[in-house]
């Protein structure tokens, strides 16, 4: 029975991670690591409290002590989620992002070391980060490709780059068998309401103003984290040490996007039509990067993995649902 150590796996992409696991992979054991702050709960993991290859421990990543007391046996397959994601949150107070994004990776892999952990066959580290380690695109650049420079400009973004390098040296000095995947912007069902887009459904079906920086024309790509969680088990089960695999996604501006959410809202509540009328321009955010955009071709063609949901449709599914986490 492998045995599958998930950090994160109570936030959001990690409890679609730990279910598509358990699902897809009944004969393998899932254990989650998480801190369990606010993007993390019990709830997004309430349906397998009773699956015997399940087991929740609350764990902040950065405590050395504690973390050490827990990592007691030795995980086949190691998926790295845990980490704080929120680019306004880290402009505002940037030290929780250096603790959990840097130290918390850091001392994982130490932890990992002291066990000699890297030295059995057949294991793997997959380290999730984001396309924001990257910078900024132009209207006209081609997409970011696994080799592009690195340039963050958010104290998140660089906090992430801080760990992709420390994963990438425990690669190179110690032997890890080490991956890094990179994705862009993800939505589906349980996602935090401080992120753009349950922020813009719960704002639209409470008929409150709708925020949208600046003029709107930031450009993002999506991708539903269905597809997501699906590359990352490809990647983990495919992949070898030193591989970088990107996930890329549909590009729109944020203008576009909201403007998408409110025409499924006309259709699901039209006698609150029409919600465009919600949409307010607030201040731009401090170093809002323009575009983001992943070249993921290699990646298709090494893990044969497609994109499944489209946005326009999943979006509208999204808003029938109302299952933006609140």
């Amino acid at each position: 029975m492998k045995q599958i150590l998930v950090t994160g796996g109570a936030g959001f992409i990690g409890h679609h991670f730990v279910e598509l696991l358990l699902r897809e992979r009944k004969e393998s054991r899932v254990i989650v690591f998480d801190a369990l702050t606010y993007a993390g709960s019990r709830e997004n993991l309430a349906a397998f409290r009773e699956n015997a290859n399940f087991r929740l421990v609350k764990v902040d990543l950065a405590d050395r002590d504690q973390l050490r007391s827990v990592l007691d046996f030795d995980p086949d397959f190691v998926v790295h989620l845990a980490a704080e994601t929120h680019v306004d949150r880290s402009i505002n107070s940037p030290e929780p992002f250096v603790r959990s994004n840097v130290v918390g990776t850091f001392e994982l892999l130490e932890a990992l070391r002291s066990r000699d952990w890297q030295a059995a066959p057949d294991r793997r580290f997959l380290h999730v980060s984001t396309d924001e380690v990257f910078g900024s695109l132009g209207p006209d650049d081609p997409p970011f490709k696994a080799d592009s420079p690195y340039r963050p400009n958010s104290p998140y973004s660089a906090s992430k780059a801080a760990a992709d390098h420390l994963v990438r040296a425990y690669r190179k000095t110690y032997g890890f068998p080490a991956m890094v995947s990179y994705c862009v912007n993800n939505y589906g069902p349980g996602q935090h309401p401080e992120k753009l887009i349950p922020l813009v459904i719960k704002a639209a079906q409470e008929g409150r103003p709708i925020p949208l920086y600046g003029d709107g024309t930031q450009v993002r790509s999506w991708i539903h984290v269905a597809d997501h969680c699906r590359g990352l088990l490809l990647a983990l089960e495919r992949g070898e040490p030193g591989d970088r695999f990107l996930f890329g996604g549909e590009e729109c501006t944020n203008a576009e996007m909201v403007q998408m959410i409110c025409r499924a809202m006309d259709e699901r509540v039209p006698e609150a039509a029409p919600h465009n009328r919600l949409i307010q321009q607030v201040p731009d955010r401090p170093g809002h990067d323009f575009r983001y955009a992943l070249d993921d071709r290699e990646t298709r063609r090494k893990l044969g993995w497609v994109v499944e949901k489209p946005l326009r449709v999943s979006i509208r599914e999204l808003v029938s649902k109302n299952r933006a986490q609140s």
